[in-house]
């Protein structure tokens, strides 16, 4: 038998749906090494990320629930108990660290080129028109093209310069939802387990009342019995099934004394 079964079948029901997603886990992963085509992988590892999220959430309400039995349990029960939770801790973040590793080598292997070679289309044509200029028309067009090209670079620093800004307040912008999203899941996860809490409250408030009822059935049931023995005895006073109830029973009947010394014979 389980160990953890033992203990409570809540925490057992809990450790075996990690088991299935850890199980899950390690098959897609090695799915995920066989597949070459970069959107299917994207895929298959968001599939991956959404099993590890449900994993640490269920790990969550498997921490609160040993912790809330912590007092009514023994020593060597909660050290076994924290003894799973960090051995699922562990093994999550490891699948954690490897969906790092292959979310890099995907990042790797985009290759974006952000800049085109040079055009060579109107070379001949730029040779022949400078070949027909003066110096002068030379220099002139020369210093027109350093000053196209300042201007060029005025403007490409500047929007350089704006995407870092942009860039800036849009990670900060993400940094702080990214903490709100966590915020509202760890709050998630406390609605879930207090939903579950009250839940297991109902039910035994529930039996509780259940019983209530059968004692107060069993206690109408033994009114309405005394209640008909003194109705019948009421009626027929000289009943021989209940003359010895006491209080019901009918008045002796008073004897006369055949001989009584005050009369002279």
């Amino acid at each position: 038998m389980d160990p953890i079964s033992a203990v409570s079948e809540e925490l057992a029901e809990i450790d075996g749906q990690i088991n299935d997603l850890f199980r899950a886990l390690s098959n897609g992963f090695q799915k995920l090494e066989k597949i070459k085509e970069a959107n299917r992988r994207s895929r298959q590892l968001e599939e991956l990320t959404e099993k590890m999220r449900e994993c640490k959430r269920l790990i969550k309400d498997f921490d609160r629930e040993v912790k809330d039995m912590e007092t009514r349990n023994d020593l060597n029960t909660n050290k076994m108990l924290n003894e799973r939770r960090q051995s699922m801790v562990k093994e999550l973040n490891s699948y954690v660290a490897l969906k790092k590793q292959v979310t890099a080598n995907l990042e790797n292997n985009k290759r974006i080129d952000l800049f085109d070679g040079p055009s060579e289309e109107n070379a001949e044509d730029n040779v022949l028109l400078a070949s027909s200029m003066t110096n002068q028309q030379l220099i002139d067009r020369g210093n027109k093209t350093m000053d196209e090209t300042d201007q060029a670079i005025e403007r490409g620093q500047k929007i350089v310069q704006d995407t870092i800004n942009v860039g800036t307040e849009t990670a900060a912008a993400l940094k702080a939802q990214t903490e709100q999203m966590s915020r509202i899941v760890n709050e998630l996860d406390s609605i879930h387990f207090s939903i579950k809490k009250a839940s297991k409250l109902v039910k035994e408030i529930g039996r509780q009342v259940a019983t209530d009822r059968c004692i107060m059935a069993l206690l109408v049931i033994i009114v309405i019995g005394v209640i008909a023995i003194i109705i019948v005895k009421l009626v027929n006073p000289n009943n021989k099934d209940i003359r010895d109830i006491p209080g019901l029973a009918p008045p002796a009947m008073t004897r006369r004394l055949l001989w009584d010394p005050r009369i002279e014979v």
